[in-house]
């Protein structure tokens, strides 16, 4: 099974192009993610740019490729902008006309092809109605197919703010509309995994596409945790955060929340410059998320699993005055030393771990709701608690040996046929 990552949101965006598909083969990534912006590619009508494009062909050996392309652009779409939020094309023709530009000029290289990223979320990643979404996905999927018809289209990711919200909700409202009205105008339903329980948001994507019908498969174009709005102590605070984002101004609200007193430690490990303790635990979940959530919506049937991120956006210091970077700043598995993605955060090794292990894997099968079995091979086991709890689970050697996530042995036992273990919040790998 190909592990993947995503490069970020705007590689080449906001200056050259660099290179960083060796770093993610290096951690064992099989399937890259990157995103795409309308004006980037073609900044004038009819002139076309593929400095970027072609960037990221050159770095490539055997990986799968997955591009989100934006509508954002100075001239071509209805609001204005060279970065976020994308927009209805003026003229669907010429946007038409850029798709199959860029499917053709990759020479079928990509084989993922994704319209827009979570949609749902209105004014900040789409300027526009579902409606509109629906005939921009159908523009973008006949494009594609057009140009390649055997590539993939991906539906725009479905994310926290469906997953988290209720039934009758304005992003639910939102993937309704456009479940109801594209069944033929993509390949695959794309789910954002940053919270838990695993096996009930895939139950749910599911249920929604059933009831129009029909299901598609599933991948998850963005994995990854800790994120500050899963602790619900935290709730309070990012909801009084993102108020005055919207009255007094995004760099203002952070100030305030940045010289706050009373933020539990479940908040404060996500702020730039927390002490160390609170950055290592927020490592250590990092890693044990990354492997349980990956491994559930494997095991779950998913076929594509792909961490954010990888890497900051930039070289230079991360400004911590960023909504952004407060909700998912902190999940790179690599960070610049000067210009050079050299530096590895605790998380990249954790992923390399699992990647190795999945490597030549074809089947997760689920053994209970904190155990897996990779083919025959192996048994991935953890817990729902700090404090160890025997687990006694059928086994297909005489012997076994077992380490947990970051390196430590852990005692074990066969006998007749079953592994003997303690199971924690560490995701413990048992292999013959």
């Amino acid at each position: 099974m190909k592990s993947g990552v995503v490069r970020g949101i705007s590689y080449g965006v906001w200056g050259p192009p660099d290179e960083f598909v060796p770093r993610a083969r290096a951690l064992g990534a099989g399937l890259i993610r990157v995103y795409v912006y309308w004006g980037q590619i073609e900044p004038a009508p009819g002139q076309y740019d593929w400095t970027v494009v072609d960037a990221l062909l050159k770095q490539l050996d055997t990986e799968e490729v997955w591009v989100t392309v934006c509508a954002s652009s100075t001239w071509a779409t209805r609001q204005p902008t060279e970065f976020n939020p994308p927009s209805p094309p003026k003229d669907p023709r010429q946007y038409a006309a850029f798709v199959r530009a860029l499917v053709e000029h990759t020479g079928k290289r990509v084989t993922f092809w994704q319209c827009e990223n979570e949609p749902s979320n209105t004014d900040l990643l789409w300027a526009g109605t579902a409606a509109e979404y629906a005939d921009h996905l159908r523009t973008m999927h006949d494009a594609v197919k057009a140009a390649d018809p055997d590539a993939t289209v991906v539906l725009g990711g479905c994310g926290y703010d469906v997953l988290s919200s209720d039934k009758d909700s304005e992003p639910r409202k939102f993937f309704d509309h456009v479940l109801e009205t594209s069944r033929d105008c993509f390949d695959l339903f794309s789910v954002h995994l940053y919270s838990d329980p695993v096996p009930e948001h895939l139950a749910d994507v599911r249920a929604m596409m059933r009831r129009h019908g029909y299901e598609k498969p599933l991948v998850a174009g963005e994995i990854g945790g800790p994120v500050p709005f899963e602790f619900t102590g935290n709730e309070r605070y990012l909801q009084e955060t993102m108020m005055a984002a919207f009255t007094t101004g995004e760099r203002d609200a952070m100030e305030k929340l940045y010289a706050r007193t009373d933020l539990p430690d479940e908040l404060r490990m996500f702020l730039v410059g927390c002490p160390q303790e609170l950055e290592d635990e927020r490592h250590r979940i990092a890693c044990r998320q990354l492997v349980t959530r990956t491994l559930l919506a494997l095991a779950g049937g998913v076929e594509r699993t792909v961490y954010w991120h990888l890497a900051p956006e930039v070289p230079g210091e991360i400004d911590h005055l960023q909504l952004m970077g407060l909700m998912f700043g902190k999940l790179n598995l690599l960070a610049y030393d000067g210009r050079a993605l050299t530096r590895r955060n605790p998380a990249a090794d954790t992923f390399a771990l699992l990647a190795w292990h999945l490597k030549n894997v074809t089947v997760v099968t689920p053994i209970d709701d904190h155990a897996v079995r990779l083919d025959l091979e192996a048994i991935v086991v953890w817990g729902p608690d700090t404090e160890p709890t025997p687990a006694d689970l059928p086994w297909h050697a005489e012997t076994a040996q077992a380490r947990d996530i970051f390196g430590t042995p852990v005692p074990v036992a066969v006998v007749a046929g079953r592994v003997h273990v303690n199971r924690s919040e560490t995701p413990v790998f048992i292999t013959a």
